[in-house]
C-alpha cells in the first residue's frame, strides 16, 4: 500500500532507531535526561532562541505557546484555515480560555492590511483583549503553501506596534526552509514563539519543539507538566528527534520533487482540478470532477493507494521519506485510473 495521507505515517529508519537504543536517559522532569537536553539545546541553537522544550506533539507544542503568551479572556489573530483553529479540538478555549479570531487569507497567508483593523483597542474594556497573532509555515490547508518572508516581518512590525505577541506554527517549517534556502533561525527570529514538529518530514516517531527566551521556556515547562506532559526517560524518544535534525533536513527537498511530479501528473488529468500556485513543498490539494472525494478515496484505496480529505471538496496527497520516487510514480498511474 502506499501511504500518501500524511507525512506523519514516516517510520524510524534503522540508523534512527540504532540512535534510540544507544540513548542515555534520565529523569527528564528533573532535567537529568541528558539526551533531551542535548536536543532541546541543539533544537535553540538551530532557530536562534534562548532555549528550546520537547513536547509531546505539535498541538501540545502550539497550545503550550497560546497559554504562555495569553491570559482567558484573550484573543489571537489566525488564518481561517489555520491548524490552530481547524484541528486541534477547540484546545485554545478548552484549555486557556481564550478565542480565536480567524480571517480569511490568501493561501493562507494574511497581511497587515487585513489584521490591523480587527486589533481590538486597548481602551475597550467590553472587548476582548488582542494579545497574539498567529502565522503557520508552511500552510497546511493552503496546500503547503510557503509564507513570503516580507509577509512574516510586516506583520512582526504590526505585532510590535501594538504590543502583541508574534506565535509560528512552525510545524513543517523546515520544509519552507528547504524551498526557499531562507534558515529556519531567519524564520524563527522574527518570532516570539515557535512550534516545530519532527515527527513529520523528519521521520521521528513523535513529538516537537518549542523555542523562546529562557523565561518563555521556563514558563512553558510549568505548564507542560501542569497538562501531564512530563515524560521521564524520554530521551529514547529524543534520540529520534536529534537524528532527524542532524539528518533529514535537507532531504526534504527529494519530497518536494516528487510532489511536483505528482502535481504536474494530476494537473494532466481533465478530470482533476490542481492549483499549481500552491505546489510549493511536499502538500497536494486537487479536487475530482466526476466523482466525490469519498468516493474517490474508497477507489484509489482498492487499488493499493491511500490519501485523505483535505477540505470537503479536496482530495490531500503529501510526499514523505517511506514513499519512493517509483511509488509515487504508481501513484500517479493509479489517479488515471480513479479518475477517468
Amino acid at each position: 500500500m502506499i501511504d500518501l495521507r500524511s507525512d506523519t505515517v514516516t517510520r524510524p529508519s534503522e540508523a534512527m532507531r540504532k540512535a534510540m537504543y544507544n540513548a542515555e536517559v534520565g529523569d527528564d522532569v528533573f532535567k537529568e535526561d541528558p539526551t533531551v537536553n542535548k536536543l532541546e539545546q541543539y533544537a535553540a541553537e538551530l532557530l536562534g532562541k534562548e532555549a528550546a522544550l520537547y513536547v509531546s506533539s505539535g498541538v501540545m507544542g502550539n497550545q503550550i505557546c497560546l497559554n504562555v503568551l495569553t491570559n482567558p479572556g484573550d484573543e489571537v489573530i489566525c488564518e481561517r484555515d489555520a491548524h490552530i483553529f481547524n484541528y486541534e479540538s477547540g484546545s485554545p478555549a478548552a484549555l486557556s480560555g481564550i478565542q480565536l479570531f480567524p480571517i480569511e487569507g490568501n493561501y493562507g497567508v494574511i497581511t497587515p492590511e487585513q489584521v490591523e483593523p480587527i486589533i481590538r483597542p486597548t481602551s475597550a474594556y467590553y472587548m476582548p483583549r488582542t494579545k497574539v497573532i498567529e502565522v503557520e509555515n508552511t500552510h497546511n490547508r493552503g496546500g503547503g503553501t510557503i509564507w513570503p518572508i516580507e509577509n512574516i516581518v510586516a506583520l512582526k512590525n504590526l505585532a510590535k506596534k501594538y504590543n502583541l505577541f508574534y506565535h509560528l506554527d512552525g510545524a513543517r517549517i523546515w520544509n519552507a526552509s528547504v524551498a526557499t534556502g531562507i534558515s529556519v533561525k531567519e524564520y524563527a527570529s522574527h518570532f516570539d514563539s515557535i512550534s516545530c514538529c519532527l515527527s513529520k518530514g523528519l521521520g521521528a516517531p513523535v513529538g516537537s519543539i518549542i523555542a523562546g527566551t529562557k523565561d518563555f521556556i521556563k514558563e512553558a515547562f510549568r505548564v507542560r507538566k501542569a497538562w501531564g506532559g512530563g515524560m521521564r526517560q524520554v530521551g529514547i524518544l529524543a534520540a529520534a528527534g536529534l537524528y532527524a535534525l542532524q539528518n533529514n533536513i535537507e532531504r526534504l527537498k527529494e519530497d518536494h520533487e516528487k510532489a511536483k511530479y505528482l502535481a504536474e501528473r494530476i494537473n494532466a488529468n481533465p478530470n482533476l482540478e490542481i492549483d499549481m500556485k500552491t505546489v510549493q513543498t511536499n502538500i497536494l490539494l486537487f479536487h475530482p470532477k466526476t466523482i466525490s472525494v469519498d468516493e474517490g478515496l474508497k477507489r484509489c484505496k482498492e487499488k493499493g493507494l491511500l490519501v485523505s480529505v483535505g477540505k470537503i471538496d479536496l482530495i490531500r496527497a503529501i510526499t514523505h521519506l517511506d514513499v519512493s520516487f517509483e511509488e509515487v510514480k504508481k501513484a500517479a498511474d493509479i489517479i488515471d485510473e480513479v479518475f477517468v
